[in-house]
């Protein structure tokens, strides 16, 4: 009769692992080693607007994939820019655009606020006030939610923080 008991336990314990566990992980978590046929040169950054996904080439043919959330419409944009710098539990001060829409923001918001949306960290692209940076809303994943910066679930945008270095390579693409 023993065995039937620890049967069971490991028959509910196991249940527990593949169908209600998964319930409460956010879908969008899925990073990923995929095959990726774009001509880029590893060690670069693709940004796929339209998939909401960001690609680090890691071979060729090879990368990893991130979901991620996007510009709303008429706040997205395409081109070449390059990692300017990183930071880790960055302040945010809100770009003259978003303090025109949303005039009660204060001018800077520290770093480590949940009211910061830049999450855990952020790399800033030359050339302009994008960034690609976490979030503190791990719902926007996979969506089209921001003013053209590219957001990522904080543990993925420190993984791919620790993969690239200031001057990386990013192709955003419609």
């Amino acid at each position: 009769m023993p065995r039937t008991s620890n049967h069971r336990a490991l028959f509910w314990v196991a249940l527990a692992v593949l169908v209600i566990v998964p319930l409460f992980l956010h879908p969008a978590a899925a990073r990923e080693l995929v095959a990726y046929e774009r001509n880029a040169r590893p060690g670069s950054i693709i940004v796929a607007t339209s998939e909401r996904r960001l690609y680090l080439v890691v071979a060729k043919g090879r990368a990893v994939s991130y979901p991620i959330g996007v510009g709303r419409q008429g706040r997205q944009w395409a081109g070449v820019s390059s990692i300017e710098a990183m930071f880790l539990s960055p302040n945010w001060a809100p770009p003259a655009e978003v303090l025109r829409d949303r005039p009660t923001l204060p001018a800077v918001v520290p770093g480590g606020s949940p009211a910061n949306p830049m999450g855990a960290a952020a790399m800033t692209l030359s050339g302009g006030e994008y960034a690609i940076h976490g979030t503190n809303d791990p719902n926007s994943i996979g969506g089209f939610v921001s003013y053209g910066c590219i957001r990522m679930l904080n543990e993925d945008v420190l993984d791919l923080m620790a993969r690239v270095r200031v001057g990386t390579l990013v192709m955003v693409i419609p």
